[in-house]
C-alpha cells in the first residue's frame, strides 16, 4: 500500500471529463489556515497548531472580525465568534485523543459578505474503522440479486450518434435491461474505429440527473459511460431538471428502510448489469474492465468492483456512501449523512448496512487507484478513510491535501494516465 501526499498546488483549469469536478474561483479576501505539520498528520493527543491569515489583494488585513470553530469534524468543540484579528492573523491549537480528523474552520466577515477557510488535519487516519454493521448475509442477499436480475435478457440498443463521433471512435447511444423487463439502464459508449479486440472503462456518475455526452479514456479504449435513474442520457436538460425538482428529488432516501426495493439496489445492480453490457460487445477483449467515478461515482466503483470480481481495476475520486452509521457513533458519516439531523426510522440501519460502501470495500479484489483531500465537507475524510482502511487488494492513496469536494487538474490527469496504463497490461 502506498499513500502519496500532493500538497498546495495551485492551478486555475477546468477539469476534463465530468466525474472531476473543477477547483473553485478565488475569492477577493483568502482566509488561509496552515498547520504545522507539512502533512497534516498528527499522533493521538499530538497538539496541532493552526496558522490563520486573512489576506486582501495578498496582503494581511488588519482588524478584520472572524468567527471560528474547531473541533472534530462534523462536531466542533470550540465555537468563537466576532474576534478581531487586529493584524489579520492568529494561532489556533487543539488535539484529538482518538483516530479521526480534526478542523479548524474561519469565517471573515468583511463589508457584509463572509469568507470561509479551513484545514483539516489526520490523527493517525489508517486507525479508522467503520461503525456501520456488515450483515451476515450480504453476500448472499447481493448474489441472490444479481442472479434473478441476469434472469432478465439484456436486450441491448445501440444507436450511433454522428456528431459524437471521431475518426477514432464510434459514439453511440445505448441502453440494455437491468433488474426486471422494462428496467433499462442507458448510456453512451465509445468504440474504437479500428477492427481489433480492446479493454473497457466503465464510468459511473456522480450524484444528480443530467445527460451525458460520453467520455472516453482514448481511441484505444472501449468507454461506458452510464447514468443511473432508468432513463435516457440524451434528453434536453429542462427534463432532467424537472425530475431533480419532481419525482427523482431526494432519490437517495428512497425506500432507505427497504433492501429489496432501496433506490440504490437498481442502481448497483445496473453497474453489474453494464459490466455484462461491456462482456458482450465484440469489439471488448473478454479480460481487462476498469471502473472509475467520483464522489457518488467514486462510491460505485467500489461497490461494482466489490460486487463484480470481473473488475480487474478501479479508480476513485472522494467516494460517497461511505459509513452511514458514523453520525450515530459521534463522528461524521458519508454522504448524503443520513443522520446527520435526523434520527433512523424502524429498520434503516440494517437495511443501508447492505448498501454501505464499507461492506464492499472489505470484498474489493481489484488494484486501486484513490485520491481525495481532508477539507471534503460533502464526503468527510472519516467517512472515506473507514471505507479505504477495509479493502485488503492493492491500493495507492494519492493525497492532495487542502482539496475539498473538487480535484485539481494534476490529480485527475494523474488518474487518466493510471487508467491508461492499467488497459495496456
Amino acid at each position: 500500500m502506498k499513500k502519496l501526499l500532493i500538497p498546495f498546488l495551485v492551478l486555475f483549469l477546468l477539469m476534463p471529463f465530468g466525474i472531476a469536478l473543477a477547483q473553485p474561483a478565488q475569492k477577493l479576501i483568502s482566509v488561509v489556515i496552515s498547520p504545522d505539520h507539512s502533512n497534516w498528520e498528527y499522533k493521538i493527543k499530538q497538539e496541532a497548531k493552526f496558522s490563520v491569515q486573512v489576506f486582501k489583494s495578498q496582503v494581511l488585513l488588519d482588524n478584520v472580525t472572524v468567527d471560528y470553530e474547531l473541533g472534530p469534524e462534523a462536531f466542533p468543540s470550540v465555537k468563537k465568534q466576532n474576534v478581531v484579528l487586529k493584524d489579520g492573523k492568529t494561532e489556533l491549537k487543539a488535539s484529538l485523543k482518538e483516530p479521526g480528523f480534526l478542523r479548524c474552520r474561519v469565517v471573515a466577515k468583511v463589508d457584509g459578505k463572509e469568507y470561509e477557510g479551513l484545514a483539516t488535519v489526520a490523527y493517525e487516519a489508517e486507525k479508522i474503522r467503520p461503525t456501520t454493521p456488515d450483515p451476515k448475509d450480504f453476500d448472499l442477499f447481493w448474489s441472490n440479486s444479481i442472479d434473478e436480475a441476469r434472469k432478465t435478457p439484456l436486450d441491448p440498443t445501440m444507436v450511433l450518434v454522428p456528431e459524437k463521433c471521431t475518426s477514432s471512435l464510434n459514439v453511440y447511444h445505448v441502453s440494455f435491461q437491468n433488474d426486471m423487463r422494462g428496467s433499462r439502464v442507458y448510456g453512451m459508449l465509445s468504440v474504437p474505429v479500428k477492427p481489433g479486440k480492446y479493454p473497457a472503462v466503465l464510468l459511473v456518475p456522480g450524484a444528480g440527473i443530467r445527460p451525458y455526452g460520453g467520455s472516453n479514456m482514448g481511441e484505444d479504449i472501449i468507454s461506458l459511460e452510464i447514468g443511473i435513474h432508468g432513463i435516457p442520457v440524451n434528453l434536453p436538460q429542462e427534463l432532467y431538471n424537472s425530475l431533480a425538482s419532481g419525482a427523482l428529488r431526494n432519490y437517495n432516501g428512497i425506500n432507505k428502510n427497504d433492501r429489496d426495493n432501496h433506490y440504490y439496489k437498481r442502481v448497483y445492480l445496473g453497474c453489474v448489469r453494464a459490466v455484462d453490457f461491456i462482456y458482450s460487445l465484440p469489439e471488448f477483449d473478454g479480460a481487462t474492465v476498469g471502473v472509475t467515478g467520483g464522489s457518488q461515482g467514486g462510491a460505485l466503483s467500489i461497490i461494482t468492483a466489490g460486487l463484480d470480481s470481473r473488475i480487474k481495476f478501479l479508480a476513485a475520486f472522494y467516494p460517497a456512501l461511505s459509513d452511514f452509521a458514523g453520525y450515530l457513533n459521534n463522528r461524521a458519516g458519508g454522504w448524503p449523512h443520513y443522520y446527520k439531523n435526523t434520527k433512523p426510522q424502524p429498520n434503516e440501519v440494517e437495511t443501508l448496512s447492505y448498501f454501505d460502501v464499507v461492506n464492499f470495500a472489505s470484498r474489493v479484489k481489484a488494484l486501486g487507484w484513490y485520491s481525495w483531500g481532508y477539507n471534503d465537507v460533502v464526503c468527510p475524510p472519516t467517512s472515506m478513510h473507514a471505507a479505504y482502511n477495509v479493502i485488503k487488494a492493492p491500493k495507492d492513496l494519492h493525497l492532495y491535501l487542502e482539496t475539498g469536494h473538487w480535484t485539481f487538474p494534476e490529480q485527475n490527469s494523474a488518474r487518466i494516465s493510471w487508467i491508461r496504463n492499467q488497459c495496456k497490461k
